[in-house]
């Protein structure tokens, strides 16, 4: 009989680690627990959206909107259910997706989603009308993007087919506002593929506050070179899908901005100076309907401009200018306040993500976060209380905590718990909030607070999972710092097998991102992977994880030393990251690998060819192998374009180091993945071949970036458990 090596080496390992890796009366944890029947999985609050009273929210449960009290969590009763719709009106659907008018009369009902990319999606949607009861389905029932109120109830707005619209909820007419919509060509109102993915946008167009004008952003990508993929479905032949990607230095699309006036269908151009090579990442109306801000970004993404439009005459000025010697990142922080002469302002200028009051003229009025610290997220100002709100890294990288300040410029307060990460979701009042916490160990609980900080219920305590934590074997993550030879701390985590035994040498299983101004190392819920680093753990391995150089939470110079030589920093670190284990009396330093998804996964194969003496074996999931082949916005952010930065290239893209490989190698990817290009794996694998070097390799038909979907994951993780159990 013929032995499977495989099998004689998973005994070995079992055998060897069985002392360390199970507790006595604790259950080990099954990758079909984790990816098949998602029993670990922690309870969310899905759905939940407030109401604009600040007292009661709204959840979607099994396709019906259920209103809740917000501060004694009883239920006062069905908004609107699936099967009233069917009773009353017919409908053929259930309800996926909802959102309400500003006056709540209103409800947009969207059904039969269909996903497009990251953000987008498309639907048939109606609009049911409370009082009394009715319901209309919009444009002949043809599936839209971004459907959408006018802050007046009067009208939806909606993208069909590149074009956008409106319908009259009165006249029940529908008027196309452009007409010049093509697919792969001209796109009004919803952005292209690279502007979604890289600005995080999907709805390119906003109403007026009046609720009388619309402006819109139009893309024409005519000449932005086309990708395409293969999808297979059982067919003679594979489905062709083709679509406009910009890669690194080739032509964006060329963007313009227009304001459309609703009573008189008069469209006016935005004037807001030479558009060659630039971006609109973002527009948003002030406080008064008659001026839009535009947000104007040169290509190399350092000179950042936001102008004010007259609505009328598309005559621009500009309010704001910030430049800066490495990259300006784009968000969602601007704030118009309601008196009508300021607005709130997040930059990096001072070295940390900060929040500044300006008035309408561009003038700083004052730094409102003051002090050596990021803010992460800005939730919003409380003019009536003269309060701002938002999260901070206040104690260090780690700890995630909600704060509030006053508009005058006071020290910053902390509102919620200090320990671990806090995300806030507010009422529209800012009396209350619904706050997010976990830690690293702890799964999430959603408890309400008043405005001052205090507790007062908890929504979800996820305690049918922590009572089951308590029969699994489990091991605490710790945290830890280290110094590397080039003097940088660094900060990780680490779990330990259970029954740790520090006489002992243990093999490594190093996880990292490592991304510009990514975290991994926070005291904050894992989700999945969390189970499957446990798992690993109860295996007998060292899980560890360690945030390099380039990644967030620690200020901008810290954040962006990366600056055209993405990679180079990163690598060193996670090669420093091994040696430091390494050097640990518990690690066996000939057994250390590293795995990673995305950014991740090019993070992985930079380090199993540039620390071959350090890493045994290496898994890359959907790896950029060479930065030349991604997208013109994120590549272009940090390394500018090739033929202004060949080195940058050249010395931090892996399919150029193929010959240096030595350990294990496991390259995963999606054949249908529309960010990181299949293209990657398929040219490092050549490379591989022409270096006459072995390694592994899944490929996932029809998986996008994600890999997922019909058992994909089992499969995936399966696979990437049994190669990190024969290689390391």
């Amino acid at each position: 009989m013929r032995i499977n090596p495989l099998l004689f080496l998973f005994l070995a390992v079992f055998l060897f680690s069985a002392p360390t890796a199970f507790s006595q009366d604790k259950k080990a944890i099954s990758l079909e627990q984790i990816w098949m029947s998602n029993s670990l999985q922690a309870r969310g609050v899905p759905g939940f959206s407030f109401l604009k009273d600040g007292i009661h929210y709204t959840r979607l449960e099994s396709g019906t909107i259920k209103k809740y009290n917000l501060l004694t969590g009883e239920f006062v009763n069905d908004v609107l259910s699936t099967q009233t719709l069917k009773d009353k009106f017919a409908f053929e659907g259930n309800i996926e997706s909802y959102s309400f008018s500003e006056d709540e009369s209103q409800i947009l009902i969207s059904t039969k989603i269909t996903p497009m990319y990251r953000h987008s999606s498309k639907a048939i949607t109606y609009v049911y009308q409370v009082n009394p009861a009715k319901f209309t389905k919009l444009f002949d029932g043809k599936s839209m993007m971004q459907p959408s109120f006018s802050p007046d109830g009067e009208h939806v707005a909606f993208v069909f087919e590149n074009n956008l619209y409106i319908h009259s909820l009165k006249s029940n007419k529908t008027t196309a506002i452009t007409k010049d919509g093509k697919v792969n060509a001209v796109l009004n109102g919803i952005p292209d593929w690279v502007y979604e993915e890289e600005f995080s946008f999907s709805k390119a167009y906003e109403w007026a506050p009046d609720g009388k004008k619309i402006a819109f952003i139009r893309f024409d990508e005519s000449s932005v070179p086309q990708f395409t993929m293969m999808r297979y479905s059982d067919e003679m032949y594979p489905i062709y899908e083709t679509f406009k990607y910009p890669k690194v230095g080739e032509k964006n699309a060329e963007v313009k901005t227009f304001i459309y006036h609703v009573a008189n269908k008069k469209t006016v151009q935005a004037q807001i100076g030479d558009l060659t090579d630039m971006y609109i990442p973002r527009i948003k109306w002030t406080n008064n309907p008659n001026q839009l801000c535009v947000t104007k970004l040169n290509r190399h993404q350092n000179h950042l401009q936001l102008y004010f439009v007259d609505a009328k005459s598309g005559k621009a000025s500009v309010a704001l200018e910030e430049k800066n010697q490495y990259y300006i990142d784009i968000h969602d922080d601007l704030r118009f306040l309601k008196d009508g002469t300021h607005f709130i302002w997040s930059s990096e200028k001072g070295g940390y993500q900060q929040l500044y009051l300006y008035d309408m003229q561009g003038i700083e009025k004052r730094n409102l976060t003051p002090g050596k610290y990021d803010v992460l997220k800005f939730y919003g100002v409380d003019e009536k209380n003269g309060k701002i709100y938002f999260q901070a890294a206040l104690s260090g990288p780690e700890t995630h905590v909600v704060c509030t300040a006053d508009l005058n410029g006071s020290k910053a307060s902390i509102l919620a718990n200090a320990q671990g990460v806090n995300n806030a979701t507010f009422s529209p009042t800012f009396e209350y909030f619904v706050n997010n916490h976990s830690t690293i160990n702890t799964p999430p609980n959603h408890t309400v607070y008043d405005r001052s900080g205090k507790a007062l219920r908890t929504i979800e305590d996820n305690k049918t999972l922590i009572t089951k934590m308590e029969e699994l074997d489990l091991a605490q993550a710790e945290f830890f710092t280290f110094k590397t030879s080039e003097n940088v701390t660094l900060h990780g985590w680490m779990i330990k097998p259970t029954n740790f035994n520090p006489n002992r040498s243990y093999p490594v299983f190093q996880y990292q991102y490592g991304g510009p101004g990514s975290q991994q190392v926070t005291d904050g819920w894992k989700g999945a992977n969390y189970w499957w680093f446990q798992h690993l753990a109860q295996q007998g391995y060292i899980i560890v994880c360690v945030d390099n150089r380039g990644t967030g939470a620690r200020g901008e110079e810290f954040k962006k030393m990366t600056y055209l030589q993405l990679g180079h920093y990163e690598t060193i670190d996670q090669i420093e990251t091994a040696k430091y284990m390494a050097s640990l009396p518990y690690v066996d330093g000939s057994r250390i690998g590293i795995f990673g998804w995305s950014y991740g996964g090019y993070m992985a194969s930079n380090c199993i060819l540039k620390g071959n003496d350090v890493f045994k074996a290496a898994i890359a999931v959907a790896p950029v192998t060479n930065w030349k082949w991604y997208d013109t916005i994120y590549t272009e952010r940090y390394m500018r374009t090739l033929e202004e930065n060949k080195k940058g290239y050249y010395d931090n893209s892996p399919i150029y180091f193929a010959d240096r490989l030595k350990g294990a190698y496991l390259l995963v990817h999606g054949e249908a993945d529309d960010n990181v290009h299949y293209q990657h794996t398929a040219e490092m694998a050549l490379a591989l071949i022409k270096a006459n070097k072995q390694y592994d390799t899944y490929i996932y038909p029809n998986r996008n970036h994600g890999i997922y979907g019909d058992n994909a994951r089992i499969h995936l993780y399966t696979k990437m458990t049994n190669f990190i159990l024969e290689k390391i």
